[in-house]
């Protein structure tokens, strides 16, 4: 009879689904025992991506199959894009390089801010973020600017790094859609050399700095009141932050608000991970649940709480189908959106 498996067909059929799994679930540990899997930060060392990525490499080999060596290593330039530009276009796409770079960089070519990109976001493999995240603006104290109505009546200098980084693209928001009296100077290489040109005078704040970052490696810059915070850039509140106001409560006009969610949902996935297209669906699988796994583990939690660092994990498939979701924005708060983050004021 037609459409009906024999029992001996079915066992046969049994056997090599099994010995197909079992091969299957052997090569990803062959192939990375004795390995070197690297990741690449696009920033120089010493900032809130690079400290996120160097926590992350000294578990990841825990979980992953064959437990390979996990090596970091800085690739800065133009905002991370150099990074993600290589990720895309020349990082071997066997499973042995990840990059973690600026979180918004990869939505920018969806609204037209960014020169030179040379990737198509959607088909990165997304292997995790770390955490989602609050960015803040910052003001050094000696300019008198404490709340966002000074920010909106006196005039800021902020500084910034390459097109794409939060530091540029939300200075930039914040200006066209306020009508802010702000000049933003960019081409610092990192957050490091950001705060450095606070600390000379060079500028007066960041638009775009990780409240993370600031909690764990500039804390007595709040202590001692060096900084004012003067606005939250994230679709909620951070709980640390009550009475500083939140710049999705800014805006009125609905398309001004689904444009600002199309910019803002970054925040999602602040410190985002990702292999490049065309690894092995074995491999990115392996690479998502040791991620998953080490940012569970009890150590990796507690070495980040000595360091004041958020885990607030997003899985690989939820960062997957959210970089899927944005682009398929509707044209209308794509249109907005880019009108938004224009150069010119």
């Amino acid at each position: 009879m037609r459409g009906v498996a024999r029992p001996a067909a079915l066992a046969v059929a049994a056997a090599i689904a099994v010995a197909g799994a079992a091969c299957a679930a052997e090569t990803t540990p062959s192939f990375y025992a004795g390995k070197t899997v690297r990741i690449l930060v696009g920033f120089p060392a010493g900032g809130g991506y690079d400290i996120y990525a160097r926590e992350l490499a000294r578990y990841l080999g825990r979980y992953l199959p064959g437990h390979p060596s996990v090596l970091v290593q800085n690739m800065a330039g133009a905002g991370s894009l150099k990074a993600v530009n290589f990720l895309y276009n020349a990082a071997p796409r066997d499973g042995t390089v990840l990059a973690t770079f600026a979180r918004g960089i990869v939505f920018e070519p969806l609204i037209g801010h960014l020169d030179g990109a040379q990737f198509d976001a959607p088909r990165f493999n997304w292997i995790g973020s770390v955490s989602n995240e609050v960015s803040v603006c910052a003001i050094n104290s000696a300019k008198r600017i404490r709340t966002w109505h000074d920010m909106q009546t006196m005039p800021t200098l902020i500084g910034a790094s390459g097109a794409g980084a939060d530091s540029d693209v939300f200075p930039i928001v914040l200006r066209n859609l306020f009508r802010l009296p702000m000049r933003i100077v960019t081409g610092y290489p990192g957050g490091s050399d950001l705060n450095l040109a606070m600390e000379r005078g060079e500028i007066d704040g960041r638009c775009g700095w990780s409240w993370t970052s600031i909690v764990s490696r500039n804390r007595d810059w709040l202590t001692e009141k060096r900084i004012a915070i003067t606005l939250q850039i994230a679709l909620q509140k951070h709980e640390d932050l009550p009475d500083v106001p939140l710049i999705m409560d800014l805006a009125d006009d609905p398309r001004q608000v689904a444009a600002l969610k199309l910019i803002v949902s970054r925040q999602s996935i602040a410190r985002p991970f990702a292999a490049p297209p065309e690894v092995p669906a074995d491999r990115v699988e392996a690479l998502r649940q040791a991620f998953d796994a080490t940012v569970a583990d009890p150590d990796f939690l507690a070495e980040m709480r000595t360091q004041s660092l958020e885990v607030r994990p997003v899985g690989g498939a939820e960062v997957q189908g959210l970089i899927r979701d944005i682009y398929a924005a509707p044209p209308d708060a794509v249109k907005l959106a880019r009108e938004i983050v224009a150069e010119t004021p």
